[in-house]
């Protein structure tokens, strides 16, 4: 008995519509997405079991790294060059309009003022490795020298509806993050909110 020989036929499958699709969903991700700041100074946060999320925008942040080492930055390069022209203004800073430039897109600062312009006058790497250099004091906040208020005023003025947010490291000592608690509440800046790492709940 002869074979039935069936003839082969080429399966085409059109990809147009999934690629629509794959556009669409990349422009939509692309447009909302949140991009994270780079941050030089690593901070172990402790952790909480609370979910309260801080504000993604206007937002000021310390950071107090485990040696008590304190440096800040504002949420967005705009901010940042309000607060400098506003550091200009009271006199706390001389920075020229390439100082402000180079200013306004560092991640994070943390020097005392009169080291400003010479932080400012380095590349990005030298800038990256002076932060994280054992030898510096990073923003003074005691109470002989307190630099740090003078910018969270500065940083209120020229960013009025900005929030506050605290972020140590677990291991940094208690009296520092007193300092830095201090220096917010003698310019009558009591409301702030403290980062940390969410972590379970304990088992009933």
């Amino acid at each position: 008995m002869g074979r039935f020989k069936i003839k082969k036929q080429d399966t085409f499958i059109d990809m147009t519509p999934m690629s629509d699709v794959m556009v669409l969903l990349l422009t939509f991700f692309m447009l909302t997405a949140t991009f994270v700041k780079d941050e030089p100074v690593k901070v172990n946060t402790p952790g909480s079991v609370s979910e309260i999320k801080i504000p993604d925008h206007n937002l000021l942040t310390i950071f107090v790294e485990k040696n008590g080492k304190v440096f800040m930055t504002l949420d967005t390069p705009e901010n940042l060059a309000k607060l400098a022209e506003e550091m200009n203004e009271e006199g706390a800073l001389s920075l020229n309009a390439k100082e402000i430039e180079t200013f306004k897109n560092a991640p994070t600062f943390g020097t005392p003022l009169d080291m400003m312009n010479g932080w400012l006058a380095k590349d990005d790497a030298q800038r990256k490795a002076l932060l994280l250099n054992a030898a510096n004091e990073g923003i003074p906040c005691d109470s002989i020298n307190d630099e740090l208020k003078i910018w969270v005023k500065a940083a209120r003025t020229a960013v009025p509806e900005m929030r506050i947010a605290i972020k140590a490291d677990k291991q940094t000592p208690y009296s520092v993050i007193k300092n830095v608690m201090n220096s917010l509440r003698a310019i009558n800046e009591n409301r702030y909110n403290l980062i940390t790492s969410l972590k379970e709940g304990a088992e009933e």
